[in-house]
């Protein structure tokens, strides 16, 4: 698959792929291995532009995850004492999120490359809507695993479309600098979602931040029916059922670099993940810190990732190599994973917050040189499969880090070591995934994008 790419430049999409030209685009066949490629353009080269709303919208629909996970996070403690249930049960519910998440997407991208972007969001963000209201309902805390389940399943939908929507739109390095942005817009999410839990928390219960939950779902239902444009119009859609989904995604993945991107993409999630599900009561059990502490903690972390990646995509992506910057952030996360699993451990002494806040924020920062460049170096590889493209990269990350989030707690809340060893255990593997597979010292292949037979 990826041989035929080998020797072109970054692909730009047919002009009959631009968003809003369904009524005058003839019909066309999808590509096929006998059809000829479109055109190369220049690197980087953008197609259709986004205004600031549609940019906007995208971004929020990427920030469904952090939402639906963070504002919650405060309220963990709470959800143990509130339904009698133990810690390790209790991050099952976000364990159940994310494993919802990572089959929607699996769902719903696939869907997406056949119907087009909007019917299958809309439909996601109506089920989610919905089995958010029962979160804050559920009467004990295996409903509420069901429960969120379910808002995983259907909050998919804006993930992997949001990306899909991307791919449509831009190509090469304009691809990667948009990710940067979304990661601008998405990560005022993990900002501002715990602190708004925990000032939740100062007037309701837990199952007050899921009633906000529901207001947000439906604003952004309703934005979206309003204001997100098709971009996959009917000649750029494709046929067929499981089969025809199963084999794109098979040649997908017999891309050697594409599947590297991905994993390593997913374990990085997972080593950010371990720090998402074990964070609130590393720093509000272990180290004793109030509710509003970690989330101002949490917020400053967030702010790192996000001005990451504005370094990213405003100053490195186009002057450095995007596999140099991977292969930077990559490196910051393994050494961050290190000291925090030598501080844990005890080797560096008895240390207080100040140090191990101090290198969660290292690692948290070098996040935004890590996920947006995997999703865009994977999503240069394809162009004609864009949502089943995201769904893998999705499906991978989320799967991984809910393999995760239970992994952190099994040693019980007085000790940050598991927290650690699966943060640097995830970072190495991430590590040898990229080195193996996407062979970073050959630019040529690991930067060219190859297209689907």
């Amino acid at each position: 698959m990826a041989e035929r790419g080998r020797t072109a430049h970054h692909r730009r999409e047919p002009e009959d792929h631009i968003p809003g030209a369904e009524a005058t685009a003839p019909a066309a066949p999808p590509p096929t291995a006998t059809t000829p490629s479109p055109p190369p353009a220049r690197a980087g080269a953008a197609l259709p532009r986004t205004g600031p709303l549609i940019t906007f919208l995208l971004g929020a629909l990427t920030a469904t995850t952090p939402l639906a996970m963070d504002m919650y996070l405060p309220s963990l403690p709470e959800v143990t004492t509130s339904l009698h249930a133990p810690a390790a049960t209790v991050q099952l519910t976000l364990t159940g999120c994310l494993a919802g998440m990572a089959l929607g997407q699996l769902l719903v991208g696939p869907m997406s490359d056949k119907w087009g972007r909007r019917r299958p969001l809309l439909a996601g963000l109506a089920v989610y809507l919905v089995a958010t209201l029962l979160c804050a309902l559920a009467p004990s805390v295996e409903t509420l695993i069901a429960f969120r389940l379910v808002q995983g399943l259907a909050g998919a939908a804006g993930i992997v479309i949001a990306r899909a929507v991307v791919r449509d739109l831009y190509d090469g390095v304009a691809m990667a600098r948009f990710f940067s942005t979304l990661m601008l817009i998405s990560g005022v999410a993990p900002i501002v979602a715990p602190l708004i839990g925990g000032q939740i928390l100062r007037f309701t219960d837990w199952r007050g931040v899921f009633v906000v939950l529901t207001a947000v779902a439906l604003a952004l239902a309703a934005l979206v029916w309003t204001r997100l444009p098709e971009t996959l119009p009917p000649a750029g859609r494709h046929g067929g059922g499981v089969g025809a989904t199963l084999r794109s995604m098979r040649a997908l993945l017999a891309d050697r670099a594409f599947t590297g991107y991905t994993l390593a993409g997913g374990f990085a999630f997972a080593a950010l993940f371990a720090y998402v599900s074990a964070s609130p009561f590393v720093i509000q059990e272990i180290y004793g810190a109030s509710p509003q502490t970690f989330s101002l903690l949490f917020g400053l972390n967030s702010v790192g990732l996000v001005i990451a990646g504005q370094i990213n995509g405003k100053v490195l992506v186009g002057r450095v190599g995007l596999d140099k910057v991977l292969t930077a952030g990559l490196t910051v996360v393994t050494l961050a994973a290190a000291a925090l699993l030598l501080m844990a451990t005890g080797a560096l002494g008895r240390v207080g917050l100040a140090p191990v806040a101090a290198a969660l924020f290292v690692l948290m920062s070098a996040m935004g040189f890590t996920l947006p460049n995997t999703q865009a170096l994977a999503l240069m590889r394809t162009r004609h499969h864009a949502g089943s493209a995201s769904a893998l990269l999705g499906t991978s990350s989320f799967l991984i880090g809910a393999v995760a989030s239970p992994l952190v707690g099994i040693a019980g809340e007085n000790t940050a070591v598991p927290m650690a060893v699966v943060q640097l255990a995830a970072a190495l593997v991430a590590v040898a995934c990229f080195v193996a597979l996407c062979r970073p010292w050959n630019t040529h292949t690991a930067e060219t994008p190859g297209e689907e037979s």
